[in-house]
Formats: structure tokens, C-alpha cells, sequence
């Protein structure tokens, strides 16, 4: 079994409903706060975060001419958490998005306005943050589900924002992680729009948390991604592990930390298929302890243990 590298990382979640038990918590978060958690997913043996949105609500999370800013516990948490990576040893992925409605992902990845504020949002995010050493590539966070194949929009919006990213910052990687992996298509379509897509990594969600796919599926998804990324010869494969649950309802309940037991199962059914495996996601999900930094429900600090025991985590 791989161990967990990686985590999506937010400064407040999209979903209200989803975000019940931590989202009131990590607004109120000081920069002492902020450091202190990077600094704590640094000591469970991940190396890599990736920022879920700068934006959203038509509000930004860091000082910006484009937009207001949401009122957070300090002033420029962006700035933070990048300072914290730079002495932690962690990379970030900062997400280029999300500006505009953020539930109609398709009308953000056509809409020509759209583009124009995410080209100049990413120019200044370059400008201002781009100095940083962990500021280690860009994740393109709008997503439309794999029907077989993927959306030529989709294919467009990832080529022009990673022409964007090289301009900018000709070093930087960069990192997508789409839905849908039970649907897609193994053939030669396939292999030949992997072949298109200008994307370092490509982080499949497993789905096992949004009750699509059951976890003794998810082994024979990832072996046929791994034969068509073997034959594209492009993006490395990386995985997108749910170690939530839901409260009530999917997507219109609170996300709660998953049983260890399960969790364990999705890491070993990936683990023989992608280079490195990345979790949706600590914040929230995962708290080592009690104290300033706990965010989340109770049940995250027994995740973390059973993980930490299982070896997942550090």
C-alpha cells in the first residue's frame, strides 16, 4: 500500500452543507493558526497540497483589485500557508479558479469573460506569490464529468490554461482531477485525448465518498486508466482518494471523516496503478489532535490514528 502524499486543501469549502463542521472554524483561523496546520500536514508525511479555489462567491481569498475579499481571520491567508510551505517542505498546487458560479463548471470553461478574469487572476497570483518555493505547480479546478470521453470544452480550457501557466511560470506543473472514472472509455479515443491534454498529472477521483463506484470496483478502474495513460505516454497517473462519508443525503449533507477500515481498503485497491496517491481531503477529514489547530468532527482525530497505525500517514 502507497502511503497518502497529497491533500486537496481549502480555506473554506464550496458546499456549506458539506462544510458544516469545519468551514465556522477555519474562517476564524489566525496566521499562527494557518502555519500551524501546514505544519501539522507536513508532519503526517504529506508533500503536496492543492488549493481547491483563490475565489469563490465572487469574493477572493487574498487582496485583489478583481474582486472583494471574504473576511477571514487574516489578512492574506494565500500568503500564509505559502510562507508555512516554504519551511515545511510542501508543495502547493494553487488553483486558478473559482471565479463565477462555480456549480456550472461547463459555462466557466466556455464563457469567454470567464476566461478573461481567471487569465488575469493567474497573471497576478504569477506576480504576487509566484516568488515562493512552494509554489510548485497550478490545479485547474473546474471539472465536467467522464462520459466515456472527455468534453472538447474541457480538453480547450485545461490546453489554454496551461499555455497561461508556462508563460507565466515556465517550471510549474500542473494538475487536474476529474470525475467519472467508472465511465471512462478504454479505447484508442481515449488514449488519443490524453495525448492532447497539456497536463502534467492527472489525479482520478476514486468516487468510493460520493457513492458511485464501491471500493472492490475501484482496483479494475484504475488498472485500465494505468493501460491507457502506459500507452498515451503523457500525463503521469495519480489518484484522488474520498476519505469522506456523508452525514445524510450525498452532496446535501455534512462530509464526515470515512471509517479508517475503508479508507485502507481504497488505498490498497489504487496502490499497484498510480505514481502517488492524494486524499480528498485532510482538512476537515484529519486532526491529529486537539488544540488550535482542530478543524473538522471529532471522528477525524480516530481517522488519523488508524491511518497513522496503518502506515497511510505518518
Amino acid at each position: 500500500m502507497k502511503p497518502i502524499e497529497g491533500s486537496w486543501f481549502e480555506f473554506q469549502h464550496h458546499s456549506t452543507a458539506e462544510g458544516k463542521y469545519w468551514n465556522p472554524t477555519l474562517e476564524k483561523f489566525t496566521a499562527e493558526q494557518w502555519d500551524a496546520k501546514v505544519k501539522e500536514i507536513a508532519d503526517a508525511g504529506l508533500r503536496y497540497l492543492v488549493l481547491l479555489d483563490v475565489a469563490i462567491y465572487d469574493k477572493s481569498f487574498y487582496p485583489t483589485s478583481l474582486l472583494p475579499k471574504h473576511e477571514m481571520g487574516c489578512e492574506d491567508p494565500l500568503e500564509v500557508v505559502l510562507t508555512a510551505a516554504d519551511k515545511y517542505g510542501i508543495r502547493f498546487f494553487v488553483s486558478n479558479g473559482f471565479f463565477g458560479e462555480w456549480r456550472n463548471p461547463a459555462m466557466l470553461m466556455k464563457d469567454p469573460e470567464v476566461n478573461k478574469l481567471r487569465v488575469k487572476a493567474m497573471n497576478e497570483i504569477a506576480e504576487k506569490y509566484g516568488h515562493h518555493k512552494s509554489f510548485y505547480g497550478w490545479y485547474y479546478p473546474n471539472e465536467t464529468g467522464i462520459s466515456g470521453h472527455y468534453d472538447d470544452f474541457f480538453i480547450n480550457y485545461v490546453n489554454q490554461s496551461s499555455k497561461e501557466a508556462a508563460r507565466l511560470m515556465p517550471k510549474a506543473k500542473t494538475l487536474i482531477a476529474p470525475y467519472g472514472t467508472r465511465n471512462v472509455a478504454f479505447d484508442d479515443q481515449y488514449v488519443r485525448q490524453l495525448e492532447q491534454l497539456d497536463v502534467d498529472f492527472i489525479a482520478y477521483q476514486d468516487e468510493i465518498g460520493v457513492e458511485k463506484t464501491r471500493v472492490e470496483e475501484s482496483a479494475g478502474f484504475f488498472e485500465n486508466l494505468y493501460k491507457l495513460h502506459k500507452k498515451a505516454a503523457k500525463s503521469r497517473l495519480w489518484a484522488d482518494v474520498e476519505v469522506f462519508r456523508f452525514e445524510g443525503k450525498v452532496y446535501h449533507s455534512a462530509l464526515l471523516p470515512a471509517p479508517a477500515e475503508r479508507v485502507i481498503q481504497q488505498l490498497e485497491a489504487v496502490s499497484p496503478y498510480v505514481e502517488k496517491i492524494l486524499i480528498y481531503q485532510y482538512t476537515g477529514m484529519i486532526n491529529q489532535a486537539e488544540g488550535p489547530t482542530f478543524a473538522g468532527h471529532p471522528d477525524s482525530l480516530d481517522l488519523y490514528e488508524k491511518l497513522a497505525k496503518g502506515k497511510a500517514l505518518k
